[in-house]
Parts: structure tokens; C-alpha cells; sequence
């Protein structure tokens, strides 16, 4: 009987990943897809920034009481190494957020290719470097970005949520961090600091976008595995002033 209670425990959270991941990718892709360029009224760089950050922002607060509200496979590391939840939990969370990613690309594709002059040509929101970097940033430079950003994206989702902050108030911090991440780093990479988001664009991209994947796996899991080392450590209890006086 707690196997069943604990499984089914364990598909909502599952499911709650799919959902968060599913709308950040619909929101954030799809307003890069969509609207940045859009003739006179494009939203550009800023907007797209904020349609990333606000889709994190409200499903923070709308699944995020069921699965934690991760909705990135680096996240997922990131609280692991924190010591946060189990490393157990690792696979199952990424394959949920992955599998919601590639949905909402699959949508984000129906609807795009309704439009006469559509084109897979210009990278379908897809992460890159080199040639396929928005201001051709190398592969070094994106490597670095995509670690620091994802680093402090992580210490501040660890510190928002905090037992010592105030409650109810982690995913605008959240979000507004996801926000400046991408005003920084959307023509350098394009911004990842989300494998299960790269994913997504890179399948429908193909080709070079499929070939420089690796990136966008390896450096955001580096980031988060190292802000979750430093989390441990500015928070211990020792490290507390005042900490048990």
C-alpha cells in the first residue's frame, strides 16, 4: 500500500515537470519563434528575457508546491548537490522535463509551419556557438557563460528557498533571475542554462544544432553541481553567524 501511495506520489511530481517544462519552452521558444523579430511590434531580446522569466515565475507558483518546480534537468543537479533531494531522483525528474520540452516543441512546430515562408534555417530558438551564435561567441565563451549563469542561477533558486528567507517570495527572485540571465547571455548562446530546453530545439534544428548538444548538457549540469558545493558551504550551520546562539 505505501509503494502505490508512494508511486503515485511520484508521477503527479513527474507529470508537474512535464507541465512546468512544457510552458517554459511554449512560452520562452515560442516568443523567441514568434514575436521577437515580428515586423515593427517584435519583442525582442528584452521580451523574449521576460517570457522566459515569467513562464518560470507563474508555474513556480502553480506546480511548483508538487514537484519542487525544477523544470530543468541542471536544477534537478543543482538541488542533488545541494543535498537537497536524492541524486535518485535525477533521471526520472530529467526524463519528465526532456519529454515535456519535446512536446511543446512539437506544438511550437504545428504552428509555426502553418506560416507560407516557414523555414527550419533560422535554428528554431536552438542553442549554439561559433557560426551559430547570435553574435558568433566561441566555443570557449559559451562554455563560460553557460557555467557562471547557471551557477548563480542555482544559488539563487538554493537561497530563495531557504528555510531562513521569508516564504511565498522564491519564485519572483526566480524568475527575475532567469530574466537577467537571458538579457546577458541571448547573444552569446542564444541561452541554455536548461538541457531539457536546449533538447527540445535542437532535435527540430537538426544537424548543428544536435552536433553542439553537448554543450548545453555538460556545461549547465557543471554550473549547477558547483553552485550546489558552494550552497552547502555558505550555508552550514557553522558558517552561520549566530547560527544555535
Amino acid at each position: 500500500m505505501r509503494r502505490i501511495k508512494g508511486d503515485t506520489i511520484m508521477q503527479r511530481k513527474l507529470m508537474a515537470e512535464a507541465f512546468g517544462t512544457f510552458w517554459l519552452v511554449f512560452g520562452g521558444c515560442g516568443s523567441a519563434i514568434f514575436a521577437a523579430a515580428f515586423p515593427q511590434l517584435g519583442i525582442g531580446f528584452v521580451g523574449v528575457s521576460l517570457a522566459f522569466g515569467l513562464t518560470v515565475l507563474t508555474m513556480a507558483y502553480t506546480v511548483g508546491p508538487i514537484s519542487g518546480g525544477h523544470f530543468n534537468p541542471a536544477v534537478t543537479a543543482g538541488l542533488a548537490a545541494a543535498g537537497r533531494i536524492s541524486w535518485s531522483q535525477f533521471v526520472p525528474y530529467a526524463a519528465a522535463q526532456v519529454a515535456g520540452a519535446i512536446l511543446a516543441a512539437v506544438v511550437l512546430y504545428i504552428v509555426a509551419s502553418g506560416k507560407a515562408d516557414f523555414s527550419l534555417a533560422g535554428g528554431f530558438a536552438a542553442n549554439g556557438y561559433g557560426d551559430h551564435s547570435p553574435g558568433k561567441y566561441p566555443l570557449f565563451s559559451a562554455l563560460v557563460i553557460e557555467v557562471v549563469l547557471t551557477a548563480f542561477f542555482l544559488l539563487v533558486i538554493l537561497g530563495s528557498t531557504e528555510s531562513r528567507v521569508p516564504p511565498g517570495f522564491a519564485p519572483i527572485a526566480i524568475g527575475l533571475c532567469l530574466t537577467l540571465i537571458h538579457l546577458i547571455s541571448i547573444p552569446v548562446t542564444n541561452t541554455s542554462v536548461n538541457p531539457a530546453r536546449s533538447t527540445s530545439q535542437a532535435l527540430f534544428a537538426g544537424g548543428w544544432a544536435i552536433q553542439q548538444l553537448w554543450l548545453f548538457w555538460v556545461a549547465p549540469i557543471a554550473g549547477a553541481v558547483l553552485a550546489g558545493g558552494i550552497h552547502k558551504a555558505l550555508f552550514a550551520k557553522d558558517a552561520i553567524v549566530g547560527e544555535g546562539n
